[in-house]
């Protein structure tokens, strides 16, 4: 097992073991995906996204980030409402946290031959980034008020590209304020979407 330095790059912080196995065209992502998300629930985290990326080298990235913990809220005895705890309800992902689970990950990889195959590949855990991918239902209530941009893989209305305030989810699809003269909200069917992701603000 060899690892180098964490990497930063639009946030995202990067673990990397290179492994020497698969270089396969073909993997089941929904197998790995399993396995990884069995080592990420150990640790008390989650799966944002699993990628397999074959060029001049093969990658597998994993991306992770903790579950949000719940806040609660209370009433004083002057029936003021507050939230208890001034604890981030979204703590930050480590180095520690990618190490863990890219070196337990790898043994399961291994053991269960996930990725078949003589050549090499690198294995990247990284925690998601601020331009996160959007997948679940669940990322697209978290991240309600959020700035993010959505391609659909065939129109909704007249459009196929949505860039505007997230506003929640129901019925199936992501309500989104859009940007422009004109405010207006749509709604995107969840199944219609190729990629959603959260833009940077500043």
């Amino acid at each position: 097992m060899s690892g180098r330095e964490p990497t930063f790059l639009l946030g995202r912080l990067e673990c990397t073991a290179d492994r020497l196995r698969s270089g396969s065209l073909c993997v089941d992502l929904e197998k790995i995906r399993g396995a990884a998300e069995r080592v990420a629930r150990s640790e008390g985290l989650e799966i944002v996204d699993v990628e397999w990326k074959v060029g001049k080298q093969r990658f597998l990235r994993v991306y992770i980030d903790r579950i949000p913990k719940p806040t609660a809220v209370i009433s004083d005895a002057s029936g003021e409402m507050a939230t208890e705890g001034v604890h981030d309800p979204y703590p930050k992902i480590s180095h520690s946290d990618c190490e863990r689970v890219s070196q337990q990950l790898s043994v399961i990889l291994d053991v269960e031959d996930l990725i078949p195959g003589p050549a090499g590949y690198t294995l990247e855990v990284s925690s998601p980034g601020m331009d996160r991918a959007l997948k679940k239902p669940a990322d697209f209530e978290r991240f309600s008020g959020r700035l993010a941009k959505i391609s659909t893989s065939e129109p909704v209305g007249e459009a196929k590209f949505f860039e505007g305030r997230l506003a929640g989810f129901a019925d199936g699809k992501v309500r989104m304020e859009l940007k422009g003269r004109e405010a207006r909200t749509v709604e995107v069917p969840l199944e219609a979407i190729r990629k959603a992701n959260l833009v940077v603000e500043f």
